[in-house]
């Protein structure tokens, strides 16, 4: 029996948050940028969905799954955050706690 690779799994792309276009090749970013860009992102994506259902409530648009996957994509957005949010706070629990 002949067992056959996987197709179409390298078309996926890892998400990134923030826009790095004004950021060098050759800069890295350190961790406090990186969670920046990240809290940034996440509020556009909120600003966004809430411009999209203020336009929806006053009739600019009719588009309503627009803005159902607007609201959708700041929802987990946000809950991503918090998570991220609670392990870092985990994390310094942690090393508070270490005896030196």
């Amino acid at each position: 029996m002949a067992i056959n690779s996987i197709n179409g799994l390298s078309s996926i792309t890892p998400m990134t948050f923030g826009k790095n276009d004004n950021v060098d090749n050759n800069k890295t970013l350190n961790f406090g940028e990186m969670l920046n860009n990240a809290i940034n992102s996440v509020n556009d994506l909120q600003i966004e969905s809430q411009n999209l259902g203020m336009d929806l409530a006053v009739g600019k648009t009719d588009n309503i799954h627009e803005v159902v996957i607007a609201g959708e994509k700041a929802d987990i957005a946000l809950q991503l955050m918090m998570q991220v949010r609670n392990k870092i706070m985990d994390a310094y629990s942690e090393i508070m706690r270490m005896q030196i």
